[in-house]
């Protein structure tokens, strides 16, 4: 129609350059533009040339500055995540090109967060700021300063609560970012004060109100442990290198042993682990951060997820334990439900119990005398596991930054379908767990086996990490799977299951799908140039390197999910090629095979109970249609008889009737008599013509 229409490349003479579909040649569909100066690029939708619908744009080479999310007629606008050129990224929604409605904002430079509401680009409504601090070293509490409440253009304004890092906490009015109105103050030391502030200030003597019944529970706002110049209250036990105690709670351990060796025992174990505690204080660090690289405050709690992974990298697994083994020793008393959850946290004085109790389970087995010292059990396990091994993380799932922040996103699916397909154990302390070989059942009857992905395969992922299961020519699927098992051996599986074909069919249907929903949105404009102009029919176009075309239509489509590789492709290292084709992998693997599949056996399963009550409803009504059947004929068997019964009757009655004539019928022929004129005995009257003529005769004789 002498317009460029479909794909395209348009290259201005300043530099600047647009790869993309095109509509009476104005950009509109999918395209890349990038501009003269090659600072500034945008690759996502457009609309009549204008940026519209999701899309990413880069403001320099480097692609440290950029904004991915919603476009409505070149503005942001809906939702978008913007990362400034200092590092400070915001997340949430934009009108007009500004902060407004709900989002996060990430003030790197300063160790500040803001979440809630916004209003043309500053804070305006419910929200809650926070200022993190680095934490005291050897501390394991963060310490933050933390405002929740009303904001009004910017400030603090209107009713909210202050939480101190040292403990204390302000909860009342504020106006201009300072507090003034009526509030509460409770200082670090528990006092409270309840009246008036002005500027910031106590606007009267205080009059500290402290009562042990009112006075609220400080303990959920306290953030940090006591410090430099405060004295510690804590129960004795460790000392620190901060200066403050961690208590090892081995009484269980120590209980067998006679009363005057408890003391010493239990003495030279904590010789021992402050012999160790700075490998086991920077242990405690790397595995606690594994998955959070992205906290704000270095403050991180460590998860049973985290601490399995210590264990199975320290090679705990390798003396005959598998690490749901370790989780019931370590039990003490917890929920069934709960011993195998990987979002348990253990502070850090809980870790180092933890690693005493593994100790003395693993060590004093191997032991000739079995009575091993408690000490110095923990110093082997520190020696042959800990010190040569903690800090090289292996497995699928934490040994790469990027690939960990990527696969957490789907921990909380992952571990539903675990607890869906575990089952309780049959002894104490009967907690829900899974095997190998059920595990290889479920990838089974999900239909997730393939020529690729065979039993094999299965069994050569989950023994990647495991000597216990293979020991020679013999396999071991009996052994259980904690949830970190369970995850990393998915992932692996995506790794066999998804190849290169699978990548590029997912692609393809991509693209369709693409192309689909923009046929759609052109059909009323296609339709209207049709006709406009009646009787020319649309050029023929070549198919030769359509495909070819499509390919790498698609190849551009994927490459969208990450804007920023598609910029920079030639300074792509083969690391980042290979991380993005993992990524690919493991998306299309979980989305579109693993979620998919569980999703329809559970629709499948919910379908069952439908389909019993259904079954058992038809059941009912036809029992109920059986006997209404039944009743029906036995009434009209019932009524056949009284039928039946009222014909006898009748029949009876009849021949009974008749053999009564018949009887006097032969009566009467006996006596010679007419039987009628026997039964009447009525003499018949003569005649009058007769009468008449006998009256007249008689007269006749009389004259």
């Amino acid at each position: 129609m002498n317009c460029p229409m479909g794909h395209g490349i348009y290259t201005w003479p300043n530099g600047s350059r647009y790869e993309g579909q095109v509509y009476k040649a104005i950009r509109h569909g999918s395209g890349v533009h990038i501009s003269s100066d090659q600072q500034v690029s945008y690759a996502g939708e457009w609309y009549m040339g204008k940026r519209h619908g999701k899309g990413s744009v880069y403001y320099n080479a480097e692609g440290t500055s950029w904004y991915e999310g919603d476009w409505i007629h070149n503005r942001k606008e809906g939702w978008g995540v913007q990362r400034f050129p200092s590092g400070n990224i915001y997340e949430g929604q934009w009108k007009n090109n500004k902060f407004h409605g709900e989002g996060r904002m990430r003030w790197l430079t300063s160790n500040e967060e803001y979440t809630g509401q916004w209003e043309n680009g500053v804070q305006n409504g419910l929200g809650t700021h926070t200022w993190f601090l680095k934490r005291v070293a050897g501390s394991q509490y963060s310490l933050r300063n933390e405002y929740i409440g009303n904001f009004v253009d910017g400030a603090r304004h209107g009713q909210g609560q202050y939480y101190y890092a040292n403990g204390a906490m302000y909860d009342g009015q504020w106006k201009n970012n300072k507090k003034h109105g009526m509030g509460k103050f409770i200082f670090k030391n528990g006092r409270t004060y309840i009246g008036e502030f002005v500027e910031d200030q106590i606007a009267e003597y205080p009059n500290f109100k402290y009562d042990r019944v009112n006075t609220p529970d400080l303990s959920g706002i306290r953030t940090q442990s006591p410090v430099c110049g405060e004295s510690s209250t804590l129960n004795s036990g460790i000392p620190s290198l901060s200066g403050s105690y961690i208590e090892l709670d081995i009484a269980s351990l120590l209980n067998p042993l006679p009363e005057n060796e408890q003391c010493e025992e239990q003495k030279q174990v904590e010789y021992g682990v402050l012999r160790n505690i700075t490998t086991l204080r920077k242990t405690y660090k790397c595995y606690s951060s594994l998955g959070n690289e992205n906290c704000f405050d270095n403050a991180f709690l460590m998860t049973r997820l985290q601490f399995w992974r210590f264990l199975k990298d320290c090679k705990f697994h390798h003396y005959g334990l598998t690490l749901c083994d370790m989780d019931r020793i370590l039990a003490d008393h917890s929920d069934p439900e709960e011993i195998h959850s990987p979002y348990a946290t253990m502070l850090l004085r809980t870790f180092l119990t933890n690693i005493i109790y593994l100790a003395y389970h693993v060590t004093r087995a191997d032991s000739p005398d079995k009575k091993l010292p408690l000490v110095d059990c923990f110093s082997k396990i520190m020696t042959c596991n800990i010190s040569p091994h903690a800090g090289t993380i292996k497995g699928y799932l934490f040994s790469d930054a990027q690939k960990t922040e990527h696969a957490m996103s789907y921990i909380d699916k992952c571990w539903d379908i675990y607890k869906t397909y575990c089952k309780k154990k049959t002894s104490a302390p009967f907690e829900p767990t899974m095997t190998m070989r059920h595990f290889i059942w479920i990838m089974r009857d999900l239909g997730v086996l393939s020529k690729e992905l065979s039993v094999s395969k299965i069994v050569d992922v989950l023994a990647e990490d495991d000597p216990s299961v293979r020991d020679g020519n013999e396999i071991n699927l009996e052994l259980e799977l904690t949830f970190l098992e369970f995850l990393e051996a998915l992932i692996g599986c995506a790794i066999v299951y998804v190849t290169d074909e699978l990548l590029q069919e997912s692609n393809r249907e991509q693209l369709q799908g693409e192309q689909e929903a923009n046929l759609l949105s052109d059909g009323s404009a296609s339709a209207d140039l049709t006709n406009h102009r009646p009787g020319l029919s649309t050029p023929s176009k070549c198919d030769s390197g359509r495909e070819e075309r499509e390919i790498s239509i698609a190849s551009k489509a994927n490459e969208r999910r990450s804007p920023r590789l598609l910029f920079h492709s030639p300074r792509k290292t083969q690391k980042k090629i290979m991380t993005d084709r993992w990524f690919r992998q493991v998306d299309v693997f979980f989305q579109k095979v693993f979620f998919t599949a569980y999703e329809k056996v559970e629709q499948l399963k919910a379908e069952i109970p439908k389909n019993r009550a259904r079954q058992a409803e038809q059941a009912r009504l036809e029992q109920i249609r059986e006997e209404e059947e039944a009743r029906l004929k036995a009434l009209r068997a019932e009524e056949e008889a009284k039928r039946l019964e009222q014909m006898e009757l009748e029949r009876a009655a009849a021949m009974l009737e008749a053999g009564q004539v018949s009887d006097d019928q032969a009566e009467d022929n006996k006596s010679g008599q007419d039987p009628a004129t026997a039964k009447e005995e009525v003499p018949i009257p003569p005649s009058t013509a007769s009468t008449k003529a006998t009256t007249s005769t008689g007269k006749k004789k009389k004259k």
